[in-house]
């Protein structure tokens, strides 16, 4: 599914407004129904912008004490039936850990916004992608995944902050929607999406009435056999999700002899690059994962096969080069191009990186 998300727009107004601001527009048409939140910079704007529009279209709005307290309020209200979200950042998300891992094992459909800045620690507010792991590999504890959406626009953080709520109520999952501070604070002309999406009763939530009295929310199952059936249901599910819900782009990718493999802020650098490179005569391609997990293994797979070099690009010390190398290994060469700290490569940098690496030349 290489396509764009198409959602449906009014055609004629657009609005300028930041990409954590077009998240809100986008929950609000996906059918949120309750935002729990915690602001931190930079994803702060996402929490002011629930406080005063959810409040106004009706829906729910409240501020916790913390993190821990946010992830645990998500928890009960989707185990109550509702379309829920919060908003964070890299330390908020390693506070969320646990409870991230408690609604992979109940099964319980919620969508997460982590706009990521540089860590480990405290770091700074500047933007990273260091946050791949701990969102693609799962983070918590346990054998789970979420479904990691990876936008490079103000009008994708809309888009798939939209999509994420049909999602998250199709699969029983976390849906998590991994931008970084540039994606997040730029400001774009936005088309919201026409059609408002509403979620259906669900036949195993409570909602503390006679149909729903006989349903269990638990991640916990005492019996090693039961616990073993579930978690391999667990990994069913998100087999499936490979074959269904795999989203990427591409440019210039049909004869691509050097392949560059991005996402998010680094995408777009990597986009002008491969049209600067197309002029010097090195046929240059961007494989760009929408989603990361899961992950476009097989069209890159099929990529590298006639490239003779992949190049992974993203501001993190090769978290998704680790993928790529896994991926592209066997068959072409890979090198990696890394920024760390908040630093954001010139697509000059980038083209003249690439040069030197298709030349044989060292990283």
């Amino acid at each position: 599914m290489s396509e764009s998300v198409h959602a449906e727009r009014t055609g004629t107004v657009k609005q300028l407004v930041k990409g954590n601001e077009a998240v809100i527009y986008g929950a609000l048409m996906g059918g949120a129904t309750h935002f729990f939140g915690y602001p931190i910079t930079p994803a702060s704007e996402i929490a002011h912008g629930a406080a005063k529009y959810f409040t106004l279209s009706g829906r729910h709005f409240l501020q916790a004490e913390s993190e821990v307290s946010v992830i645990n309020m998500l928890y009960g209200a989707a185990a109550a039936g509702a379309r829920v979200m919060t908003a964070s950042s890299g330390p908020g998300l390693s506070l969320m850990a646990e409870g991230l891992s408690y609604i992979a094992g109940a099964e319980l459909p919620c969508v997460v916004v982590d706009v990521q800045r540089a860590g480990p620690g405290l770091g700074n507010i500047w933007p990273e992608q260091s946050d791949y792991n701990i969102t693609v590999k799962g983070g918590g504890h346990g054998n789970y995944n979420s479904i990691v959406l990876a936008p490079w626009s103000a009008q994708e953080m809309c888009d798939f902050t939209y999509m994420a709520f049909d999602l998250a109520d199709s699969y029983r999952t976390t849906v998590i929607v991994l931008a970084d501070a540039y994606v997040g604070q730029m400001m774009e002309a936005v088309e919201v999406p026409r059609k408002k999406l509403k979620g259906e009763r669900k036949e195993w939530a409570l909602y503390g009435d006679t149909e729903s009295r006989g349903n269990l929310i638990t991640s916990i199952l005492m019996d090693p056999k039961l616990q073993s059936d579930h978690n391999w249901k667990l990994q069913q599910k998100y087999e499936h999700m490979k074959h269904e819900c795999t989203l990427w782009d591409e440019k210039e990718c049909s004869d691509a002899e050097v392949l560059l493999v991005a996402y998010g802020i680094t995408a777009r650098i990597c986009h002008s690059a491969v049209e600067e490179l197309r002029k010097k005569g090195i046929r240059a391609g961007l494989l760009r994962p929408k989603t990361l997990f899961p992950y476009p293994e097989h069209r890159l797979e099929e990529l590298a096969k006639d490239a003779r070099l992949v190049v992974s690009a993203e501001l993190a010390a090769g978290q998704m080069a680790d993928d790529v190398t896994r991926i592209c290994g066997p068959v072409c060469r890979t090198e990696r191009l890394c920024w760390l700290g908040g630093v954001i490569p010139s697509v000059a940098e980038i083209v003249e990186k690439v040069e030197t690496l298709s030349k044989g030349g060292g990283k």
